[in-house]
């Protein structure tokens, strides 16, 4: 799956020529219009868990309707901002693949690749590198979060909010589907794209977030704090791939109050809040809702419903990535179309910013 150069080259060779044509035309008048692009990405940072699933995916999937033009990366070169074993990571690349697709993830709907495949992300994060100030990236909470605790914390963590908006522009995205703790990186990204524009020329959109509607799903063991991968107890989340049986144990040790009732209170129960949260995720209820329906309920009835519906949800999602998987060739190609889809909308994009910037 090594990206050819004689293919590269020749996506450069054409589409620098259209750049340098259409170029004066094309950027010379601020009121361009952009047609709309969604874009977001993924790490490949092993299987995901219900947190992802209702919070990002399953709203992917619904974007596929929403949406002409859908492009989801499977980013593994900010996956690399930590310490990854070679093997570990091909596996999870594999492995985010077939989840996407098993989730309802559809290749000719829209456009599913791995970022590393198409070369021009970390060129055009390097020109846009080049006009980002460090002030701008020490005031980022996340590099706070991230690097706290760390004795030599690495380069690219400090960078990957510049290579997230190398990632959006490459493609000119228009609207980007995150959490309100990426907002931030996204209003970088409109930064630097604005930064670019009043430089070399109204070139790049101003990317809009798209808020997801659904609500953070926290910690099966600490609900103050949000699920998350790299939390040592696996009891504190939910994966795609967990059997019946593991979620069933889950849910029931899951940690809630002492109280017996079925009631909605974000900063009294946030436990049961979370699973309740995790019902409205499922059914599109409301809390309300899920709790009328539960007057007389007692609490324990009620984590072996919830239960329930989690495994129905996610049952056939785990079957179907265990079948995808059975054919790792099948994932490979569609890995290999849609890096083939993304270069032909990256290639044009970058010659002319080599272009504006002087290298062309």
């Amino acid at each position: 799956m090594a990206l050819s150069s004689r293919f590269s080259s020749k996506i450069l060779r054409s589409t620098c020529r259209l750049a340098r044509r259409y170029l004066c035309s094309s950027i010379s008048n601020n009121n361009v219009t952009f047609p709309e692009r969604v874009f977001s990405g993924i790490q490949p940072t092993g299987i995901p868990h219900i947190g992802n699933y209702f919070g990002a995916i399953k709203n992917w999937v619904k974007l596929q309707d929403a949406h002409e033009n859908v492009m989801y990366s499977i980013v593994d070169l900010h996956s690399i901002t930590v310490p990854q074993d070679p093997a570990v990571l091909r596996e999870n690349i594999m492995s985010m693949t077939a989840c996407l697709l098993a989730c309802g993830i559809d290749p000719d709907r829209g456009i599913l690749f791995q970022q590393s495949q198409v070369p021009w992300h970390t060129e055009l994060a390097w020109i846009l590198g080049c006009n980002c100030s460090l002030g701008r990236l020490d005031h980022l909470p996340t590099w706070k979060e991230k690097s706290a605790g760390m004795k030599d914390a690495m380069l690219g963590l400090y960078t990957y909010p510049v290579l997230q908006a190398a990632d959006i522009l490459l493609y000119k995205g228009t609207k980007v589907p995150v959490g309100e703790d990426q907002t931030c990186h996204i209003e970088l990204s409109r930064a630097l794209a604005k930064l670019f524009n009043n430089r070399f020329g109204h070139y790049f959109p101003q990317p809009e977030v798209l808020l997801t509607e659904a609500p953070r799903i926290k910690s099966l063991r600490h609900p103050d704090k949000k699920m998350s991968k790299s939390e040592a107890n696996i009891k504190s989340r939910i994966d795609l791939t967990d059997s019946p049986d593991e979620i069933l144990q889950k849910v029931k040790k899951a940690v809630v109050d002492s109280q017996s009732e079925i009631t909605y209170d974000e900063e009294g129960r946030p436990g049961l809040a979370n699973l309740i949260g995790l019902e409205c995720a499922i059914t599109q209820k409301s809390p309300s809702q899920v709790c009328e329906e539960n007057i007389g309920v007692m609490l324990g009835q009620y984590k072996v419903t919830l239960a329930d519906l989690l495994i129905a949800e996610l049952t056939p999602i785990k079957l179907e990535m265990e079948r995808l998987l059975s054919d790792r060739h099948h994932i490979s190609n569609i890995i290999e179309k849609g890096r083939d889809k993304a270069m032909e909308i990256a290639g044009p994009n970058i010659a002319e910013v080599k272009s504006l910037v002087g290298f062309k």
